[in-house]
């Protein structure tokens, strides 16, 4: 049990370089306007395809999966298979409006759709805001656990990840950051299998003993667990995957960070592709995840715990004083790749968002492409510097409560969002009263859900479900109703809904 020596540091150290110097390396060409928030065409479609899986794993997932089914089952892991939803309703029916539309950021598409500036406004304030606190509790908690086991401080490494981000998303825009995570994706997924390989080879049994686990003492799912419900507000397997898919597919359409991917090409064979590969990787990355946890409790009945063995923390443990010297180093590293991946996005997506939905709608002159460049620029460092700042005050035990009130109040919100994109691409109908109606109605019943009603009564996969409903069932006739009083036969812009023009 050697736990983090002076060679682990190093790695980290070269490690943290390396992607710096790539990310400065891929900033060479100056890049303008559209370009430096949209990259300049030349990025392979599995460069961003790796991007999207790189920001959708963030660092919680990275210590949150092994310790789940570590101390409990799998049941969690059927959550991943909510993409075998999300990926086929999102390639059929969204990258193909996306893709003639040629959108500039996933706001876009509402004001294209529904010929309504405060539409697109409203939807990027909301991915920022959320976004920003996301940013922050993404560098601090993996910061905690890395600083305690490598004796690091915690601020440092805060600081260190927050400049490294905020040089390349600064300098490079797009391209820089898709590059980057492609580099930290893949030494993530390498680091990882490698985890389940070695941890494999060191367990009695091997793989078979892991197994026999899931199997003979209901690892995999409890005795208890109802596959399905035929109430759909109940937990149950299938509501799980349901749900899921709908959460995941809320990502794909509506949330700037993964919706800007899909901007960097209009070649629909392309954007299928990068949806494909980016679906089976996570689904790969998610079972690596949970065999290392059930890995991890056969072989800790087999051996001695290690210290700091909480069940978030099992994983991050196991790294630092089972792995040889020099792989601790590398495993440690793409935790903080998975952080900063999502953060590198974070920024580069904040300033995407404020530059062309908020700011050139709310500007009376139309902004030059150097404007938009410098106003992004200006963006990612603020919110860059905004957000190294919250995450060091949460480290040091300021608000940490009020802003997990505060963090899951805004993702809720901002999950309401898909029901709007639903109600614009599947109806004809649907138009500004409307869709404003329905969000102000999806936003009140969600927030009475998850606040004044008891958790038990209504699982939580079920929450995007009853989103999209009310959102249906209230924008509907709320767009019917104002068409008969003001007279109304306007019909959707060209290419906005999934109708054929």
């Amino acid at each position: 049990m050697q736990g983090f020596t002076v060679i682990d540091l190093v790695i980290l150290v070269v490690y943290l370089a390396a992607v710096l110097f790539a990310g400065l390396h891929f900033a060479k060409k100056e890049m303008k306007g559209k370009e430096y928030f949209k990259g300049d065409g030349t990025v392979p479609w599995w460069v961003t395809s790796v991007s999207i899986f790189a920001t959708l794993l963030s660092p919680i997932s990275f210590l949150s999966l092994a310790g789940n089914s570590y101390a409990g089952t799998w049941i969690m892991w059927f959550a991943q298979l909510g993409m075998l939803l999300a990926i086929p309703i999102t390639i059929r029916f969204f990258l193909p409006i996306y893709s003639r539309l040629d959108i500039d950021t996933a706001y876009h598409y509402l004001e294209l759709r529904f010929g309504s500036k405060g539409l697109r406004v409203l939807g990027a304030i909301m991915f920022i805001i959320y976004q920003v606190g996301r940013m922050s509790i993404i560098m601090y908690l993996p910061c905690m656990v890395l600083g305690s086991l490598t004796g690091i401080s915690v601020n440092l490494l805060i600081i260190i990840m927050g400049v490294i981000a905020i040089i390349y998303s600064y300098t490079g825009g797009l391209k820089s950051v898709l590059w980057t995570d492609f580099i930290q994706g893949s030494v993530l997924l390498i680091g990882v299998t490698f985890a389940l390989v070695f941890l494999l080879a060191h367990i009695d049994g091997g793989i078979g003993a892991v197994f026999g686990t899931l199997a003979n003492e209901h690892k995999f799912l409890a005795a208890d667990q109802p596959i399905f419900d035929i109430n759909i507000l109940k937990d149950s397997v299938f509501i799980m995957i349901v749900g899921a898919g709908f959460n995941t597919m809320g990502s794909y359409v509506s949330s700037q960070d993964i919706v800007q991917r899909f901007t960097t090409t209009t070649d629909t064979k392309k954007l299928n592709k990068m949806m494909l590969t980016n679906g089976a990787l996570s689904i790969f990355i998610a079972t690596v995840f949970y065999l290392i946890g059930t890995g991890l409790y056969v072989f800790y009945q087999q051996n001695a715990l290690p210290p700091a063995a909480a069940q978030d923390q099992i994983f991050a443990s196991y790294i630092a004083f089972e792995l040889p010297v020099g792989v601790t180093g590398i495993l440690l590293a793409a935790i903080y790749a998975a952080s900063q991946s999502t953060l590198s996005t974070g920024l580069n997506s904040v300033a995407s968002s404020w530059t062309l939905d908020i700011q050139a709608r709310l500007t009376k002159k139309e902004l030059s492409f150097e404007k938009q460049t410098k106003i992004g620029q200006y963006v990612s460092l603020v919110v860059g510097v905004f957000s190294i700042a919250v995450s060091m005050v949460l480290a040091n035990g300021g608000v940490k409560s009020a802003y997990e009130w505060f963090n899951g109040f805004m993702g809720l919100v901002l999950g309401i969002l898909i029901g709007t994109f639903i109600l614009g691409a599947f109806t004809k109908t649907a138009n500004t009263f409307g869709a404003a109606t329905a969000f102000i109605a999806a936003s009140a019943v969600m927030v009475g859900i998850k606040y004044f009603v008891p958790a038990e009564a209504v699982s939580i996969w079920s929450y995007s479900i009853i989103s999209i409903a009310v959102s249906l069932v209230v924008g509907i006739p709320a767009s019917l109703i104002y068409r008969k009083v003001k007279g109304d036969t306007s019909v959707p812009a060209p290419h906005t809904t999934i109708y054929k023009v």
